[in-house]
């Protein structure tokens, strides 16, 4: 196959469009999983919850003081109690030996189990023990005050949660109300994360002679995280196509592929090649700034992206491209970032025709321009958030009130 030595990047997508594409390659995983509720949160509910029991599944006491009947306790006043003969105490875990009868009390605590034939609770607060026995009750109460129902939040056989929804605190929280220990979950999709280039070395070795540090495989790791996906680590692939036809290959069994690097118009940048080779090419070029020259395509089923080997460019594609469509691969939401505005401190001059992700760190309540160059890291890594500059837009001014995206 002859490869030139240059291929300049002549027509680009606009970003909308790019994301369209990748969003239409995303396919919802359809494996399954069972995990314990301790590892579920983030999860996606595979099959829908029914309930087993009723919750809560006793009628209990909803204060600390006194289970009555409440017919006893009418009329009762600060100046004229009605007492009441206490036969038992009743704490939470433990269940009433005897039936209430009238004139009695059994005192109760907050979640114990209410006593055959009482009715109410009287609060604590509103007693008052004349002896080890009676007790002076204050005020009336009505039938069910302070009394918690059986099945008053969830009723055995009832629909408690959906195939589809995350799992969060809550949702976790109703299914260990019904005692349920594990769940059925869609398993997490599998994005195999590897860099190209002769240069690239893993973190905690020495570097060589014109040798740099493995950046792009820790960030998109950690974007993969966060976002619902299991990272698989695959060793760096040297700069030539054979090479990274093979990688590919090996890369595919994953539900995503994302390579950083060799993706530009260099002798040397051939994921372009590799994938035109074993599989298809969507687009290659973003009209974006930094992250311009990104590839997309398929192999087989499983999509492919070539990422900038810069790592500014990788990341910020990464937010833009890969998270999307991770997470709808994954069947989470839609992810939307927290923004807030303010004020930009200096102007920015953007490139005319491209999209611009411009980084900002916010310092006394303005927007501050944190960009450096797509190479350096640190125009990410110092910054709280980003801007987006419209393709038509060549010139923000200081004093404009802009929408950070934060991190």
């Amino acid at each position: 196959m002859s490869i030139p030595t240059m291929r300049p990047i002549r027509e680009t997508l606009p970003m909308d469009e790019a994301l369209a594409l990748v969003m239409d390659a995303a396919r919802p995983t359809v494996r399954t999983e069972r995990i314990t509720l301790r590892e579920a949160t983030g999860r996606v509910l595979s099959a829908s919850a029914v309930a087993a029991i009723d919750v809560p599944p006793f009628d209990r006491a909803a204060m600390d003081g006194y289970a009555v009947i409440a017919e006893d306790t009418f009329g009762a006043g600060r100046y004229d109690p009605r007492v009441l003969r206490c036969v038992e105490k009743v704490y939470t875990g433990e269940v009433p030996t005897r039936a209430l009868s009238a004139g009695e009390c059994i005192e109760i605590a907050t979640g114990a189990p209410m006593p055959t034939g009482a009715d109410a609770v009287v609060m604590v607060e509103e007693t008052e023990k004349v002896d080890d026995r009676d007790v002076r009750i204050f005020t009336p109460v009505y039938p069910r005050q302070h009394v918690g129902r059986r099945a008053a939040d969830i009723v055995a056989g009832q629909p408690l949660l959906t195939a589809g929804q995350e799992l969060n605190a809550s949702r976790i929280g109703a299914l260990a109300a019904v005692g349920a220990f594990d769940v059925n979950v869609y398993a997490k999709p599998r994005v195999a994360v590897l860099s190209t280039g002769n240069e690239i070395v893993e973190p905690g070795n020495v570097l060589g002679p014109g040798q740099i540090y493995d950046i792009n495989q820790f960030t998109i790791t950690s974007i993969v995280s966060t976002h619902g996906g299991v990272a698989v680590p695959h060793p760096a692939a040297p700069d030539t196509l054979p090479a990274l036809v093979d990688a590919i290959r090996r890369a595919a069994d994953a539900d995503i592929v994302v390579f950083s690097g060799g993706s530009s118009v260099g002798e040397r940048d051939l994921i372009l090649d590799a994938l035109q080779q074993i599989g298809e090419v969507i687009f290659h070029g973003i009209a974006v700034k930094p992250g311009k020259p990104t590839v997309f395509g398929r192999v087989d089923k499983t999509p492919v992206f070539g990422m900038p080997g810069y790592p500014t460019s990788c990341l910020s594609n990464a937010y833009m491209l890969l998270v999307p469509m991770l997470r709808r691969v994954a069947r989470l939401p839609d992810y939307v970032p927290r923004t807030v505005t303010a004020p930009l401190a200096r102007r920015v001059v953007s490139t005319t025709g491209r999209h611009q992700f411009y980084t900002v760190r916010l310092v006394d309540g303005a927007a501050v321009p944190a960009f450096k160059a797509s190479g350096d890291i640190t125009s990410m890594s110092l910054a709280d958030g980003y801007i987006e500059i419209p393709a038509q837009t060549d010139i923000v001014e200081a004093g404009e009130i802009v929408q950070v995206q934060l991190f």
